[in-house]
């Protein structure tokens, strides 16, 4: 019990590219569009038992018949020069309810993405996952990036549109990941596995409400892509983007023109420091945070 393979293919030393619903989706958006660009076949997966309650059961003729948990399945694409392995999450496993992996599950869940991955032949992992930042969501999204391995630096700076997490101003140097984005990357650490979480940026009003930002997973998958030699067709991703575009253009619309006015000046911050009149405050933040979950509300359309 635990996982479960459909297939053993021969895979030469495989790059494993690995996610997890999060905010905004932008690291499942991303790792499941490449998936199905390049074409992965189903390789198995982990079975839910042990990780996860039911999402619901299916009765038929009032008998029940089945019970519907999350899935958690790898692929895999046998490429010239670069073979990939895939794992996506429906559902992050927690012992105690919230939203994000943590306790024993999630370190037993990580562990076995990384025994599969290593199984195989495993020679280095990307996870992705999104960065809380302070933007407009007119502008581009950069992608931070935390590696667990200082070899792997230089590497990171080479990409476009990538920035250490570390680096970012005002952080000390410091950083968390939240849920088994991270987790994976410290497993993947203790067992000599070189690996680097990507994190699309998303702007801070924006975090916490029900909808997608594919504009941060365009980020991730151009970075994603250059990481592994394959040249990305964004035809898919880009309309996404645009249609997310018109949603949050359609909450915008609606807010107070004070609180659009607020919002406005991160259109002025620019990634070395910000530009006059600054960045929003705490109080500020929570006053539009509440302003935009009203409107949300009245959205029922807006996923």
């Amino acid at each position: 019990m635990g996982m479960k393979l459909f297939k053993e293919p021969e895979l030469n030393s495989p790059t494993l590219v690995a996610c997890w619903p999060g905010i905004g989706n932008i690291g499942i958006i991303a790792v499941d569009t490449l998936r199905r660009m390049v074409g992965a076949e189903e390789l198995g997966e982990i079975e839910p038992w042990e990780f996860f309650y039911p999402r619901k059961v299916l009765i038929e003729s009032g008998e029940l018949k089945d019970l519907v948990f999350p899935v958690n399945k790898f692929y895999f694409k046998k490429a010239e020069g670069k073979d990939l392995l895939f794992f996506l999450g429906e559902e992050q496993p927690t012992d105690r309810g919230g939203i994000y992996a943590e306790g024993t599950k999630a370190y037993r869940m990580a562990n076995l993405v990384l025994e599969v991955a290593l199984k195989f032949g495993c020679s280095k992992v990307y996870t992705s996952g999104a960065a809380v930042a302070p933007i407009h969501h007119t502008a581009r999204s950069r992608v931070w990036a935390v590696p667990n391995s200082e070899n792997l630096i230089e590497e990171i700076r080479s990409y476009e549109n990538t920035v250490l997490m570390s680096d970012i101003e005002g952080r000390g140097g410091q950083g968390n990941i939240t849920g088994l984005n991270g987790l994976l990357l410290g497993v993947a650490r203790k067992r000599g596995v070189a690996a680097i979480c990507l994190m699309g940026e998303i702007p801070i009003y924006l975090h916490g409400f029900p909808i997608s930002y594919p504009k941060g997973s365009q980020s991730v998958l151009e970075v994603l892509g250059a990481a592994l030699g394959i040249t990305v067709d964004l035809h898919e991703i880009n309309a996404l983007v645009e249609q997310s575009e018109r949603e949050i253009e359609s909450v915008y619309a609606r807010l107070p023109s004070e609180i659009r006015e607020q919002l406005d000046r991160l259109k002025y911050v620019t990634h070395a420091k910000p530009a006059e009149p600054g960045p929003i405050t705490e109080e500020d933040k929570k006053r539009i945070l509440q302003e935009i979950d009203k409107l949300f509300k009245k959205e029922p359309g807006v996923e």
